[in-house]
């Protein structure tokens, strides 16, 4: 695995807020940094997608396009490389918690989400629980919670209420903004809702299935 020290943020910040010279000046370090031919595995929906699409709306047109093609071609979402890049359908070990998953916007239009539940309804003692209006943003939405804060609280609020309802242990998702904000706004209101990443989920469930050695030395 290589992990470029060099790497920096994806540039989506600047592409929503209408910015796109300085979106394509934060693209054109990407393109440099992960230009070794390797798959490059994101562990955010937004990060990815914006690799995958943003970019090719940012650099229509313009001399890096094919670049920006090759790079989209392997660029995964993280459950999406593990489910469809490297055909994992069983994750296995054990996380005896009841979750409930947040779909985050970013992941739609890939198979993201499905990838990440299958997962985690491999993993023993792991259950599950569907809240209601899934697809439903969590209001977060980068620089939107900045220039409209009320909006994004309510909708916030509106996504929490919706989650804690169906009383899962754990909140996980796939982007952590989204897990910020939710988990954010839980604390503030003095929830116990716990926000995990679901590489954090994956990583323990494994953990939890290393039998450790032990014994008594003289």
């Amino acid at each position: 695995m290589v992990f470029p020290e060099a790497q920096t943020c994806c540039g989506q910040p600047a592409f929503n807020g209408g910015d796109w010279d300085s979106a394509r000046r934060v693209g054109r370090h990407v393109l440099d940094v992960f230009a070794e031919p390797l798959p490059v595995v994101v562990p955010s929906a937004s990060c990815a997608a914006m690799v995958k699409h943003g970019f090719a709306l940012a650099f229509e047109g313009r001399p890096e396009m094919a670049r920006v093609k090759e790079l989209a071609a392997r660029t995964w979402e993280l459950a999406e490389f593990l489910v469809e890049g490297l055909g994992v359908q069983s994750w296995g070990g054990s996380y005896p918690h009841m979750l409930a998953f947040h779909r985050s916007c970013h992941s739609r239009g890939s198979s993201a989400g499905e990838s990440a539940q299958l997962l985690l309804r491999s993993i023993a003692g792991a259950r599950l629980v569907e809240q209601d209006e899934p697809e439903q943003c969590c209001g977060f939405g980068g620089t939107f919670s900045v220039s409209f804060p009320q909006i994004s609280a309510a909708m916030g609020q509106a996504k929490l209420a919706a989650v804690e309802r169906v009383a899962p242990e754990e909140l996980v998702g796939g982007d952590m903004s989204c897990l910020m904000h939710l988990g954010g706004l839980a604390e503030k209101q003095g929830g116990a809702l716990r926000c995990r990443h679901l590489a954090q989920i994956l990583r323990d469930a494994r953990a939890a299935a290393v039998p450790t050695t032990g014994g008594r030395h003289g």
